[in-house]
């Protein structure tokens, strides 16, 4: 379980069995939320591919621009571009609370779109690709570097142990309140 959510959506859409795949996908994954901007598709084709009926079960937002885009507060917004300043994915920390958008089949992020986001990622291909399958990359990528998961063995396959659950301490206040008994204490001394 991972703290924080994330939402993903795509800019200037015309081919529905993409924005399926990529629903579908972000359903999978367990995204918060799921958007178009700008879209110019068919969405009653969109389900062909998306089988999980994600508008069904996920919040889905439709902008008709981007000048009506809108974010849940304190939301920050990835752009995913290939772009000479974007950020390469394997060395990006993913923000706890994010939105990541895609661009269109061929023309990518409006220079609008990119002028809203907080950071914009590249995946390190050769060429661009698909895009339900650049969001697939994108949000298995947000899994494994902010999900829990046993390290890698050095040698092939899995791991030698499970992983150890997780070890919370006490709660902060009672933390707080032993360190303020225990300075009075040493100051009554």
């Amino acid at each position: 379980m991972m703290k924080g959510y994330f939402g993903i959506g795509v800019e200037g859409v015309s081919k529905a069995m993409n924005v399926g795949a990529l629903f579908r996908t972000a359903h999978a994954f367990g995204a918060s939320f799921v958007f178009t901007v700008n879209a110019q598709y068919r969405r009653g084709e969109g389900s062909l591919s998306d089988t999980s009926d994600t508008p069904g079960a996920v919040p889905t937002y439709q902008f008709a621009s981007i000048e009506e885009f809108r974010l849940p507060q304190a939301c920050r917004l990835v752009g995913v571009e290939i772009t000479s300043d974007a950020i390469e994915l394997p060395s990006f920390r993913h923000p706890r609370q994010v939105a990541y958008l895609l661009g269109a089949e061929r023309e990518g992020l409006s220079v609008a779109a990119q002028s809203l986001c907080d950071f914009v990622v590249r995946i390190p291909t050769r060429f661009s690709v698909n895009l339900g399958v650049a969001g697939a990359i994108i949000m298995y990528d947000r899994l494994i570097s902010l999900g829990r998961f046993a390290d890698r063995p050095v040698a092939a396959g899995g791991p030698d142990a499970p992983l150890s659950p997780p070890v919370f301490g006490e709660p902060l206040w009672k933390r707080r309140r032993r360190r303020k008994l225990q300075a009075a204490a040493k100051q009554g001394d």
